[in-house]
């Protein structure tokens, strides 16, 4: 399930109750069904509406912690596999400012393999190793250090 939808749906269920009961106090002609489809449609439209204008208006406050300077890349090891992008840069931007976040997946199956990589300011990247190697994050002890150079295979040439 998408997470708007999972934000919306219980204000969704509970808009077209309200909806139901408003249009029941009316003495029209119409059955009963169609003040439940009216509910819904309404609260279809109006829901996601406001979630999106709820949503924009939070994220000047993400953006805010944006940086230019030097970076460093730290290794995020033993991730929980239901862990996303956005789980962990909230985590690590509760310790500093957090550029980018890549968590690796399998190439054949697409499900992620329980590592990735952090990109911060240099300037936080101590403190974050500090705070957050072993740290416990969703049942899992995680290991943050720096990411080493990727290196080149020898035989191409």
């Amino acid at each position: 399930m998408l997470p708007t939808l999972r934000a919306s749906l219980p204000y969704t269920l509970a808009l077209a109750v309200l909806a139901y009961f408003a249009f029941a106090f009316f003495t029209l002609e119409i059955n009963q069904a169609w003040f439940v489809v009216i509910g819904v449609l309404l609260a279809g439209i109006l829901v996601p509406v406001l979630v999106d204008v709820k949503g924009a208006a939070a994220s000047p406050s993400v953006t805010s912690q944006e940086f230019t300077g030097d970076t460093a890349t730290l290794y995020v090891g033993n991730l929980p596999y239901r862990a996303n992008e956005d789980a962990v840069k909230e985590l690590f931007s509760s310790y500093g400012a957090v550029k980018n976040v890549r968590l690796m997946k399998d190439r054949q199956t697409g499900r992620r393999r329980g590592f990735g990589f952090v990109e911060v300011s240099a300037k936080d990247a101590s403190i974050m190793i500090n705070k957050l190697n072993d740290f416990e994050f969703h049942e899992r002890t995680l290991k943050v250090r720096e990411a080493k150079e990727r290196q080149e295979d020898d035989n191409q040439e």
